[in-house]
């Protein structure tokens, strides 16, 4: 996609993108600290570095449009609504969590803005966001449902599967590869027969793949939104694979020294809130306005923390609430 393609925000409207990002960065960095300060336990998966990926794409969607992330999911949660306290209770187990504690970090879900869930299983979410436009489909809405998933997730059966169905029915669905460069600990490339691991593929099925820089929030909007105009246009799914580069390791517990020190200085140098704080510096806003958007994101992560911390914990006794369970002989049969 040429420059002139992508740059097509007003700056106005590329400065929310910024503070949004700003935002899940500064979030993500308050979990970090509450996690190393064992305010959060289990584990978690950062999206540091992929923020572009999740507020570009949402950026294109609509609030009745459905998605689908992985256990690296808090960026996609609060690109489609939930708040940081949310998120930060979650963590940290509080009765206000956005799933009231039941979810964690790997399973944050924001059913009422279209967000259905994260998942912890590497892949098992691309055939249901198939099954998802398949709904819309039947439904005759022109909704899209778009899934998240990682460079490693190209390499699970799931993907190939949902993938095949999606291409035979024309589903409205979108198939967005984060690709970070690295499946755990080990560099995509090393493992997979082709350079790009999800577009590469796609033509195998008779898709669409497009490369994106997946640092670039522009360039990541205007890609998905053609992909989302052909899919509610019935034209069928995409394969968006979004080039990015994650900021911490692959969980709390790696410290990712498997990671060349050069390739790690030149990813840095390409965040997404320093190219689009160049974006916005080109389109004539203000610096002032830029550090302001920030101090709103660092205003807002500071009272999420706060609120999150001071909120009671989660109730024993609703542990079995708003859980499905009628005993699945019941449809079996």
């Amino acid at each position: 996609m040429s420059m002139a393609e992508s740059d097509t925000l007003d700056g106005t409207t590329l400065l929310g993108l910024y503070e949004q990002m700003a935002t899940i960065r500064r979030t993500e960095k308050a979990a970090y600290d509450m996690f190393m300060s064992g305010l959060v336990k289990g584990t978690t998966h950062l999206a540091s570095g992929h923020e572009a990926v999740a507020v570009g794409a949402s950026a294109a969607l609509r609030e009745d449009d459905y998605v689908f992330a992985t256990y690296r999911g808090h960026h996609h949660a609060m690109a489609r609504g939930a708040t940081p306290e949310e998120c930060l209770a979650e963590l940290m187990s509080r009765r206000t969590g956005v799933c009231r504690a039941k979810g964690g970090s790997m399973h944050l879900t924001k059913a009422d803005r279209g967000m259905l869930g994260s998942y912890a299983i590497v892949g098992a979410h691309l055939p249901i966001a198939a099954g998802a436009a398949w709904s819309a489909r039947l439904r005759g809405t022109d909704q899209v449902a778009v899934a998240f998933f990682g460079d490693g997730a190209t390499n699970i059966g799931a993907f190939h599967e949902a993938l095949n169905l999606a291409a035979v029915w024309a589903l409205p669905v979108l198939f967005v590869c984060e690709n970070n460069l690295y499946m755990e600990y080990t560099p995509i490339g090393s493992v997979t027969a082709v350079e790009h691991p999800a577009a590469g593929r796609a033509a195998s099925y008779g898709l669409t793949g497009e490369i994106v820089d997946g640092n670039d929030v522009v360039a990541v909007r205007d890609t998905v939104r053609q992909a989302v105009t052909r899919a509610r246009e019935g034209k069928g799914p995409s394969v968006i694979e979004a080039m990015t580069y994650r900021h911490y390791g692959h969980s709390r517990a790696d410290p990712a020294k498997y990671r060349p020190a050069d390739e790690v200085e030149q990813w840095m140098r390409r965040d997404p809130l320093l190219v689009a704080q160049e974006r916005l510096t080109a389109l004539g806003v203000p610096q002032d306005e830029i550090m302001a958007a920030d101090a709103r994101a660092e205003r807002t992560t500071a009272d999420a923390v706060r609120r999150a911390t001071e909120a009671a914990e989660a109730d024993p006794h609703e542990a079995l609430t708003d859980v499905w369970a009628d005993g699945s002989a019941a449809w079996r049969n």
